[in-house]
């Protein structure tokens, strides 16, 4: 299985006593990955021997580092154990467009939230920019998947884009969604 391009753990310094105690036991892909977003937005929030939890770090509402891993093979096989969030409300009867993108995208129709698990922030990114393209009409399902895997393919070959390095929406605020109340 294709895991991506993650370089080599050993060149990478140790990040924090604890931290790395944790990380001993995890594979070297999960390491690279905590280790860049140490060096982008501090140590985590939460640690515990299966995951490190970053809070309101950037742009993100909560990112997770999970040391369990799921298989994956949209558009290409990989391993999903980066889980970001951001506050977005996903209409309701849009929810199956989303699945139907990629299920690896989750809305949360109560907490108003949408997240994405891949293995690369930038996948996360245009994960959720795509998401933002369905919801506002300007992709159709089929579309969003199409121009998802021509830009993840040229993010492969060092190929940078918009979509894979910030939300091209505006932040969403007021987004939950207590739902009704029936007694």
């Amino acid at each position: 299985m294709h895991t991506g391009n993650y370089g080599d753990w050993s060149q990478y310094y140790r990040i924090h006593p604890a931290i790395d105690q944790i990380l001993a036991s995890w594979s070297e892909p999960q390491k690279i990955v905590v280790h860049k977003l140490v060096n982008k937005y501090g140590l985590p929030n939460e640690t515990s021997s299966r995951r490190l939890i970053w809070h309101n770090n950037g742009p993100w509402k909560q990112t997770i580092v999970y040391l369990d891993t799921v298989p994956h093979n949209f558009p290409t096989p990989h391993l999903d154990f980066l889980k970001q969030t951001i506050d977005y409300k996903v209409p309701v009867e849009l929810f199956d467009k989303v699945a139907q993108f990629d299920g690896s995208v989750y809305p949360d129709r109560t907490s108003g939230e949408v997240s994405a698990k891949c293995d690369k922030e930038e996948m996360n990114f245009l994960a959720l920019n795509m998401v933002n393209e369905i919801v506002t009409g300007k992709r159709t399902v089929e579309g969003a998947k199409r121009f998802f895997a021509e830009t993840a393919i040229k993010f492969h070959q060092g190929i940078s884009s918009p979509f894979i390095e910030k939300f091209l929406f505006p932040k969403q605020t007021h987004t939950t969604d207590p739902d009704v109340r029936l007694f």
